[in-house]
């Protein structure tokens, strides 16, 4: 087995060494890192059986590493990985929780690893989140001891919290701390609502493996995927070491790598503004127009200038220079890059009539339907309320334009209605109805969830009223990879990517669009995303795909990033307020996707005014998704 990879990305490198204060390795996708991680255990495991010796692991529960486990599952399956040497120690478990509860860690790892490979029994440890509170201390010696008796930890896996907590190591954890009880962080319970379903149900402690037993382990690869931890990597890579973020810990670590994928990458300075690094060319990158308008956006972010405001001498004091020595001075840059920016902007998302009067300037539209008017719009809704409240006045320009609109919601919703909620319609339809619902069709999981499922639709049909969308353009897909109850993990079938290409055969749209907030890489919207990309892909061959254009969307809580913007719709006031009455239907989803006024769309708004571009009330912003 190579494990080049691994010894290349521990040596120092120019950004290293420079800007940060660990080893990373970056991946496109979050599979392929997860198996060069798991090949790496699998490699461990397999030197140390040749050796007669046993190999002990440190393991972490959360949406990162499953993909390693399902791919030591697969080595183990599929070509005889044996596991009987080895000794596994969990980092954490939630407290109190029983072992059998649905969300427990011990049976997470039984779902996800244990179940499937040929580990003893006696040879996995997981902290004991049901003992008698008052046991906990002396439980947590033990587990010390433990791991001492098998000779320490050879290799450490880690994901990392949005607090920058290791474990559940919250901010302000010591680095000499030890197996504890700790109080978790809000927002680590904010985060965890997802698999409880409500803030209440979440544990509000945890036991975790300390700091300081982390760091005795002999290696540690730390993974992190997806946008929402690109920030927290940042800090912990390229900031001082701080018990406020616990996992800058890990830079005086001998032996430690952080695995990211490009998502999770993208704030590092080298992915961010890699002109501070050094010369492009020798980080193998050019100076494309992305980069370019990436470079100047940034500029005049930084210097707080519109973009014609720029000087030469901004540029040469923010590590800029070769843009004028490349591109001429600092007006032909801003011109072209203004120009650029100004062309983004549009009314018309699905394009103008033909009795329109021209415009001077082009606009987004490009593909072979450009001139098609009205255009059959298919919009791929991930949850109900997914599409009005990232895109909802873009929604209703579009009706109020006669194009053909319909709308796509990928999967029910079920999971994110609170009980409360369908009990309070349950104690509706009792006294209009004057009677009791029978209570064994009420109590019963699969009614609950198909009545769960029932309210969604209700709020929006109702929402897409308020957006002038016709009801009978609604599509309710109910994917399964969505109803398949007690997985932590959901995964896609065949069946998942037939439904959507059946849609869109008989729609044959000229645009789609769909979400792009891939911010959780085992998230709804990213699994989604992925359905559509194969049914697209099934659809290739069709005479309507190549006349279609894609767009994707962003902004239930932040819109797309400046230079990634090609296609930005201005709203008005009372599309605004149009849009906030359509998202205020989804009554039940609120609790997920707090809604204030659009504030990502505002924030959108005002950054184009601070670059000289008009002011609008609010703008909502699209990617341009080449589909070939």
């Amino acid at each position: 087995m190579n494990t080049s990879w691994y010894q290349d990305a521990l040596s120092s490198s120019l950004e290293t060494s420079k800007w940060e204060h660990m080893p990373v390795v970056i991946f496109e996708q979050p599979k392929t890192a997860a198996a060069r991680v798991a090949q790496e255990i699998a490699q461990l495991v397999r030197d140390r059986e040749a050796d007669g010796l046993k190999v002990v692991l440190g393991l972490a529960t959360g949406s990162t590493p499953i993909f390693v486990y399902q791919e030591l599952a697969r080595l183990h399956r599929e070509e005889g990985l044996s596991f009987r040497n080895v000794i596994t120690f969990n980092l954490d478990e939630y407290f109190p929780i029983s072992p059998e509860h649905a969300k427990s860690y011990y049976r997470f790892m039984r779902e996800h690893l244990f179940d499937h490979v040929n580990i003893p029994e006696s040879q996995i440890h997981i902290p004991d989140g049901a003992i008698p509170r008052g046991d906990v201390a002396a439980d947590c010696e033990r587990y010390e001891r433990q791991i001492a008796e098998a000779g320490g930890i050879d290799l450490q896996i880690l994901g990392i919290g949005r607090t920058g907590h290791i474990g559940f190591n919250e901010p302000g954890s010591s680095r000499r701390s030890g197996t504890r009880l700790i109080h978790l962080d809000r927002l680590t319970r904010l985060d965890a609502i997802k698999d409880f379903q409500s803030e209440e149900l979440v544990p509000r402690t945890a036991i975790t493996m300390g700091v300081k037993t982390i760091l005795q382990a002999r290696r540690i690869v730390i993974m992190a995927f997806g946008e929402h931890k690109a920030s927290i990597v940042a800090r912990a890579v390229e900031g001082e070491v701080s018990p406020e973020v616990t996992a800058t810990y890990l830079q005086d670590h001998e032996n430690c790598l952080m695995v990211l994928d490009q998502a999770a990458a993208s704030q590092l300075t080298r992915i961010r503004t890699p002109w501070l690094v050094g010369p492009l060319e020798e980080m193998g990158l050019g100076w494309s127009d992305s980069m370019l308008r990436r470079a100047v956006n940034w500029l005049a972010q930084k210097t707080g200038k519109a973009i014609l405001k720029l000087t030469d001498e901004d540029y040469n004091s923010h590590s800029l220079q070769e843009l004028l020595s490349q591109f001429g001075n600092a007006y032909e840059i801003n011109l072209r890059m203004f120009r650029q920016l100004q062309n983004t902007i549009t009314g018309w998302p699905g394009g103008k009539p033909p009795d329109a009067a021209p415009v001077t300037q082009p606009r987004p539209l490009r593909s072979l339907s450009a001139a098609v008017y009205p255009k059959r719009v298919l919009i791929f809704s991930p949850h109900p309320g997914d599409d009005v409240l990232a895109m909802g006045g873009t929604l209703l320009r579009l009706a109020e334009h006669r194009h053909d609109v319909h709308i796509a919601y990928q999967v029910s919703g079920s999971g994110s209605v609170k009980d409360e909620i369908l009990q309070r319609y349950l104690d509706f339809h009792e006294h209009v109805s004057g009677g009791r619902l029978h209570h064994e069709r009420a109590s019963d999981p699969t009614h609950v969830k198909a009545m769960k499922a029932a309210i969604c639709r209700a709020e929006a049909r109702a929402a897409a009223r308020v957006c002038q969308v016709n009801p009978d353009c609604l599509h309710f897909l109910d994917l399964p990879f969505y109803e398949k109850a007690g997985e932590v993990y959901r995964q896609v079938s065949a069946e998942d990517i037939a439904i959507t290409a059946r849609l869109l055969e008989q729609i044959r749209p000229h645009q789609i669009y769909a979400a792009g907030d891939l911010a959780d890489p085992h998230g709804t919207h990213r699994l989604c995303l992925e359905i559509l990309t194969q049914a697209l892909r099934a659809s290739s061959g069709a005479p309507w795909f190549m006349e279609c254009e894609a767009w994707l969307y962003r902004g239930a809580w932040t819109e797309w990033p400046i230079h990634e913007v090609d296609m930005a719709v201005p709203l008005s006031p009372s599309e605004l307020a149009c849009k906030q009455r359509a998202f205020a239907q989804h009554e039940s989803q609120k609790h997920h996707a707090p809604f204030s006024g659009n504030d990502s769309a505002r924030a959108m708004s005002r950054l184009f005014d601070a670059l000289g571009l008009p002011d609008y009330e609010a703008i909502e912003t699209f990617h341009r998704w080449e589909l070939a």
